[in-house]
């Protein structure tokens, strides 16, 4: 993974993110300048950053790191000292490689995970991105609750260190 540059990687990220697959991204009407402003927006953010993934050295997947006390999840939920949020999206093609997007969480939780500092991590998906859900547990999520966020009703859910180690060593085993 890498840091995105969002001078040099708005013209990548506009097709990933108003790719219809990528509806739940909520910037299907962007323009290549909407991206631009709103990853530069990010990279400005102290408490917000984000990261390319590469497979076989070729940009694949966008990840989003955030701190849920300051950013997304704002009185939203009671963040605990070493909570870290989280957003991931696939680029998409045409190629289908099965299991690549559960692969994809798995080096992002490891990512992220690979932090001391960080004890949960922290997702919101849209409460009707099944899809991602489905992912999301096969990792360690577990669905807390439904909260309101302006933009959507979310399905906030945590995955602790151990969960994740526990939900791989499972995986491991089959």
């Amino acid at each position: 993974m890498r840091p995105l540059d969002p001078d040099a990687d708005a013209g990548l990220l506009h097709g990933w993110v108003t790719h219809p697959k990528a509806a739940f991204w909520l910037m299907q009407d962007a323009t290549p300048e909407d991206v631009r402003r709103e990853y530069g927006a990010i990279a400005a953010h102290p408490h917000h950053d984000a990261f390319l993934g590469l497979h076989r050295g070729e940009p694949a997947f966008l990840m989003e790191r955030y701190d849920p006390a300051h950013v997304e999840l704002t009185g939203l939920y009671e963040a605990a000292e070493g909570d870290v949020g989280m957003h991931f999206l696939t680029a998409p093609s045409d190629v289908r490689i099965p299991g690549f997007t559960v692969a994809v969480l798995t080096t992002v939780m490891e990512f992220l995970f690979a932090d001391p500092a960080v004890r949960r991590v922290v997702v919101e998906p849209d409460v009707r991105n099944a899809a991602v859900q489905r992912r999301n547990a096969a990792v360690g999520f577990v669905p807390v609750r439904e909260i309101a966020k302006p933009e959507k009703r979310a399905l906030l859910s945590f995955c602790t260190r151990a969960q994740f180690t526990d939900r791989q060593a499972q995986g491991a085993a089959i």
